[in-house]
Formats: C-alpha cells, structure tokens, sequence
C-alpha cells in the first residue's frame, strides 16, 4: 500500500562558489560562536534539522530511519557545526566532502529565533570560510522556493554563482505532520 504524500512543486536553484571570495569573511556578532560537532547524536541531529527546516519543507532526513541517519552522521566526510548564541543554540550547517573534491554546503540554517538578529551573513561566512579552509575544488550549494526568501539573495550576495533552476514535485509523507503552504502544493 502507498504511503499518502502531500506533493509539492519547488525551483530547485543549483550554486557553485569557483574560488574564495575576495573580500574579507564577515565576523560572528559578539556572543555568537560556533562548534564542530564531533559525532552530533541522532535527537541533536533531528532538532536542528526540524527546527530549521519545519517552515521551509525540510522532509527528507525526517522520513529517514534513526538508524538510517546515524549512518549518514557517521560519515567521516560530513560534519555538522552548530552555531551558539551564549549557551543556548541558534542554527547549524552541514558540510558534505563530495568525492569531486567539492565541498556541498548541505544544510544551513537558523533557529527561528534567531531569524533576524543580524547574524545570517556573518554565519553563512563562517560556512563558506571554514569550507574553503580545505581547499577544495569549488563549494556549492541549493536552494528552492520553498525556503526562506531571503535565501538566494544572501548565497548570491556571498559570492555564489547561479548554475541552474530546476522544477522538481516532491512527494512529502502526510505522517511527518508537516505544514505545508498552500502555494506549493500541487493538485
């Protein structure tokens, strides 16, 4: 039997950062800080993904098994930094080492209530910065229609480039008891 999906049509936009940006890397605000988490655990794992993402459609990794993403957590070439203001936690991002010898900015985000304190650029730096730092190939990243809006505008305004748009209908499983916008649903 089929699982029941709630399916949706989002523009995937595909960006690729070819060399460091030339201008110097914007600072954390004081207070704000950012960690390398070692082994992040499955229950921290899944509160920073569903915190971030609920509002913006992130589904994929909650329809995973916890077995499932402790497997992918535990791939020496993923590694999960969670951003810090004081002790309480604000957002994180996920950086994937690609066998091309590109580094995929996975996941990046922050915690709603961080959302508009004027730390966003300053972090998205600190991704790209911390990236780049391995001397990879290129860096890349994407986004879609379904996150927030000022997310291309920032990635672009970082320094990465539009490679290409592309439509694509997800199918999101109704057990997940996500909220989905009506605009992106599709009938």
């Amino acid at each position: 039997m089929l699982e029941p999906v709630t399916r949706i049509a989002v523009d995937v936009v595909f960006l690729r950062m070819a060399r460091p940006p030339e201008r110097p890397y914007r600072q954390l605000p004081s207070g704000w800080s950012v960690t390398r988490a070692a082994m992040p655990n499955v229950a921290l794992y899944r509160a920073l993904y569903n915190g971030v993402g609920a509002a913006y459609c992130w589904w994929f990794r909650r329809s995973v098994s916890d077995r499932a993403l402790e497997k992918t957590l535990r791939n020496p070439g993923l590694s999960v930094h969670v951003l810090w203001h004081g002790r309480e936690i604000a957002g994180f991002y996920e950086l994937d080492r690609l066998s091309s010898g590109e580094i995929n900015l996975g996941y990046f985000g922050l915690l709603p209530h961080a959302v508009g304190k004027g730390v966003g650029k300053a972090f998205l730096d600190h991704a790209v910065e911390t990236a780049w730092g391995e001397r990879p190939r290129a860096v890349r990243v994407n986004t879609c229609t379904a996150d927030h809006p000022r997310a291309l505008p920032t990635y672009l305004g970082a320094g990465f480039e539009h490679l290409q748009t592309v439509r694509e209908v997800w199918e999101i499983p109704d057990r997940l008891g996500m909220t989905i916008p009506e605009e992106l649903r599709v009938f």
